[in-house]
């Protein structure tokens, strides 16, 4: 097999406005990255049709059982670790529900293991374990050759589960269903996709998993409603929730949040619907967790 020139790669290519980086100001360095940066919200919006196909991918999915799998290795894998971590707290999921694969292992993730991004077997093995029919697997890679990814992917076809890659390379070789091409152009500081490329693939990310659990039911029109109460901010943001919901004072929101185990939505709902708890539940569960379906909203 020929050696891959991974100069020619875009994410690898010099910029021809940073030859000179390092004999820039302060205030030139941060001028120049800031103009940079405006080509990651252009190359996101020309990305968004595919996004909302993955959003509907997605959402899709999980409403029958399905879980969303990111992939990724280096910084590509540690946003989709990211992600995963952000959902239980924002949308109250299992930790099941939305999981981070990430080259080399938990602790690439804090320091990085160099060589982890090429082992195709790891990331194969690892869709293999871990992803089923019904699933669905996100595979991240800036440079868009990312081997372990690529040979995730692949698994995650064989295994049945859908497939979405967000990449910045326009023309990358690795399948997927739905690929979401974010063309960023070089990096100032050639090859160090933690800057735009990793800008845009956190942005496009941010609304595959917003997209998806909006389309779940799991807010109220721009209210965090599923929160997880799970520190003392949390917990003043459920109770700020069933107040603004409800119209209820402060203390006697918090009195019913606790009685509802700290589900902001079944507070709402006991309180708008005078339900006890049990039936609350119930009707949640009948809307498929929807409180505006719940409360005989549209």
């Amino acid at each position: 097999m020929r050696a891959r020139d991974y100069s020619r790669l875009p994410t690898e290519r010099r910029h021809p406005r940073s030859r000179s980086l390092d004999q820039l100001s302060a205030r030139q360095l941060a001028t120049l990255m800031n103009r940079e940066d405006a080509a990651v919200l252009r190359a996101v919006k020309r990305a968004v049709p595919q996004i909302a196909q993955a959003i509907t991918r997605i959402s899709d999915a999980l409403s029958r059982g399905g879980r969303l799998l990111f992939v990724g290795a280096g910084t590509s894998g540690r946003l989709g670790v990211i992600e995963a971590a952000e959902c239980p707290p924002t949308f109250h999921t299992p930790p099941s529900l939305v999981q981070a694969v990430m080259a080399g292992g938990r602790s690439a993730v804090f320091r990085s293991r160099e060589g982890a991004e090429d082992d195709r077997g790891a990331g194969a093995r690892e869709i293999r374990r871990r992803a089923r029919r019904g699933d669905v697997v996100i595979g991240i890679a800036a440079s868009g050759v990312t081997p372990f990814v690529g040979a995730a992917l692949t698994a995650a076809r064989r295994q049945g589960a859908e497939t979405i890659l967000v990449t910045c390379h326009p023309n990358t070789p690795i399948a997927a269903r739905i690929r979401i091409i974010l063309p960023v152009g070089p990096e100032l500081l050639t090859g160090s996709t933690r800057l735009k490329a990793g800008t845009a693939t956190k942005l496009a990310l941010n609304m595959l998993t917003l997209g998806a659990m909006v389309r779940l039911g799991k807010t109220y029109g721009n209210l965090m409603v599923d929160v997880k109460p799970s520190s003392r901010k949390l917990r003043a943001r459920a109770v700020t929730l069933v107040r603004t919901l409800t119209g209820w004072p402060d203390a006697r929101a918090a009195r019913l949040l606790t009685r509802a185990g700290g589900r902001v939505k079944l507070t709402v709902l006991m309180a708008r619907a005078g339900l006890r708890r049990a039936d609350a539940a119930r009707r949640l569960a009948k809307a498929d967790g929807s409180l505006r379906t719940a409360l005989g909203r549209r």
